[in-house]
């Protein structure tokens, strides 16, 4: 990163004191809460804060009002991204973003050079509230590729079998043929870590107002899998672990 030009720094207060575009994008609310506020007042009049990581609803709230309150300065952006390491390595990630947008042309160059497009939601916090919904999807997804995956194992079929069925039909996700790819070459190589996917199933569940019954089976399962030592790999290695029991 260093060697493409960016600068390292020893706090948060000290990485954005200068920048006129902020992007917090962290592995939970708790660390995100923490870096914002200890950057709060060294944001330059104005800035532009995009929150981009994946923290609940909760804690997207929660820094809404801080800022809203204690700096009304600053242009605050809700903007989860749909895409994982191969995307965003690619700028192919679709930027979810919800807040002031008649304020936000400055976040808006950001995002266009970081993705492929953006979707505007609404008043800051919906954008956090799709992302729960787009991940919930995403989890019950591979859940079920990898279930269907190993019934096709007892059935004598491979995975590539599975996709030949699957291709060209409406069934067809390019997700479930990476995700195939990975099962048969049983390389976990994390896009989304296991561990990641379950936080975000969880935080989806607190969010919730109504019984998700599959996704806090998932989340169960998920969990017990974790603790079996795959949370670092990716989150295809849910297979691999359904295979061992």
């Amino acid at each position: 990163m260093i060697a493409a030009g960016l600068t390292l720094t020893d706090s948060a207060a000290e990485a954005v004191q200068k920048a006129d575009v902020v992007i917090a994008m962290l592995s939970d609310g708790e660390t995100t809460e923490q870096v914002l506020h200890e950057a709060k007042a060294a944001l330059k009049q104005g800035a532009t804060l995009c929150q981009m990581g994946t923290i609940g609803v909760e804690k997207t709230d929660a820094l809404i009002t801080f800022f809203a309150q204690a700096r009304p300065d600053v242009v605050f952006i809700d903007a989860p991204v749909s895409g994982t390491k191969a995307p965003a390595e690619n700028a192919q990630i679709l930027v979810m973003a919800s807040g002031d947008r008649s304020r936000a042309q400055a976040a808006e160059a950001v995002f266009d050079a970081i993705g492929k497009g953006t979707q505007w939601l609404g008043e800051a916090g919906k954008s956090a509230r799709m992302k729960l919904v787009i991940n919930s999807w995403l989890i019950g997804l591979m859940q079920s590729l990898a279930e269907s995956t190993r019934l096709a194992d007892q059935f004598g079929f491979s995975t590539d079998d599975l996709w030949q069925v699957l291709d060209g039909g409406p069934l067809a996700a390019p997700y479930a043929k990476m995700k195939l790819g990975m099962m048969a070459s049983d390389d976990y190589t994390p896009q989304m870590h296991l561990q990641w996917a379950l936080k975000d199933a969880k935080l989806a569940l607190d969010a919730s107002d109504s019984s998700l019954p599959a996704l806090e089976n998932i989340a169960s399962v998920w969990q017990q899998a974790v603790e079996a030592g795959h949370g670092e790999e990716d989150l295809a290695v849910i297979y691999k672990y359904l295979k061992s029991q």
